[in-house]
């Protein structure tokens, strides 16, 4: 009989609402790790909650990664009803379960956590690869008779919940010189989309062949469990040697010769100089001593000439290096 009459107060304390969707554990709506989501227990069915003295429930479900571990739910409030006889804390707990959504079939793996404020819970280590409920629930506690109902955002992440990094990366980030390529070294237990696809040799594998003309930023997009996830990897593109266009050989001690910066990192690079008619003036391997301006030993005539840079790196041989030098007395 005092439950009847309970029930009863509730019924007219609450106004005619709504349900959400997620009431119940079979409609529960999906937690991707890292990504919040609006919630609301505003006219969700009261029934009694997983946590004493809590009612109006609304349920959500999340899937371990495949290392497992604890996950921590965090639940930050917004609004809530503000009238006489109603609560204002929200209760959370995680559960395991069979999957029957039978309410004897659940099980709590982390303790009952409940506030008027912003506030977590964290879970016992979890089993790789399962699906989890968390069920939050209004309280019903110092005199009130309607479980509170409230606004609010809910996320998971841990050990047992975060995906990018376990299950899924789009790898560490490259450095290669212009006209160079790389192979990634991304992962993803799902299917994968990269974007941009320029200068990739394929799409929907992990690892492809990266060779953009400019610094790019790829995205691999991966759905895994339910959930989307995305991840960055930058493939910076530089020039690995830097010749300068003139110099003056002139015996004055200021830029008598073609340094090049960058140049010392490459001991293997072969080094060819032209002139306009194409007659090779220079050729030298390893460039150790920089050019002075002559051919042979005698000083070359004022005027434009050519380069072929072959670096000849340990990783192996990139595009040649071209471009031309002046010669300013």
């Amino acid at each position: 009989m005092r439950s009847v009459l309970l029930l009863a107060l509730i019924t007219l304390a609450c106004p005619l609402l709504a349900q959400p969707s997620n009431d119940s554990c079979a409609t529960a709506t999906r937690l991707c790790a890292h990504t919040s989501v609006s919630g609301d227990n505003t006219g969700a069915t009261i029934v009694p909650g997983f946590c004493p003295g809590t009612l109006a429930m609304v349920w959500y479900t999340f899937v371990t990664n495949s290392v497992g571990g604890p996950a921590t739910v965090s639940i930050a409030l917004g609004d809530c009803i503000d009238a006489v006889g109603y609560d204002d804390e929200l209760s959370a707990v995680v559960l395991s379960g069979d999957g029957s959504c039978a309410l004897t079939s659940f099980t709590a793996v982390s303790p009952c956590a409940e506030s008027d404020i912003d506030f977590a819970v964290t879970t016992q280590a979890l089993s790789p690869n399962t699906t989890y409920w968390v069920v939050v629930a209004g309280a019903m506690n110092n005199g009130t008779v309607s479980p509170a109902q409230c606004s609010f955002t809910i996320s998971v992440a841990g050990p047992g919940a975060d995906i990018i990094g376990v299950d899924m990366s789009a790898g560490t980030d490259r450095t290669i010189g212009e006209g160079e390529s790389t192979q990634l070294d991304g992962f993803s237990t799902g299917l994968i989309d990269w974007t941009p696809t320029a200068g990739l040799s394929e799409n929907g594998v992990p690892d492809p062949i990266a060779a953009p003309e400019a610094t790019t930023i790829y995205t691999m997009t991966s759905d895994i469990a339910g959930c989307t996830y995305r991840d960055t990897v930058v493939v910076e593109i530089i020039r690995r040697i830097e010749p300068p266009n003139t110099f003056t050989p002139n015996s004055d001690g200021k830029n008598d010769t073609w340094d090049i910066p960058g140049i010392a990192d490459y001991p293997g690079a072969v080094v060819v100089i032209h002139d306009r008619w194409g007659q090779i003036v220079l050729r030298s391997n390893g460039y150790r001593e920089p050019w002075d301006g002559t051919n042979n030993g005698a000083p070359l005539s004022v005027g434009t000439y050519y380069y072929h840079i072959q670096l000849n790196q340990l990783e192996g041989r990139s595009p040649p290096y071209t471009g031309f030098v002046t010669i300013i007395r």
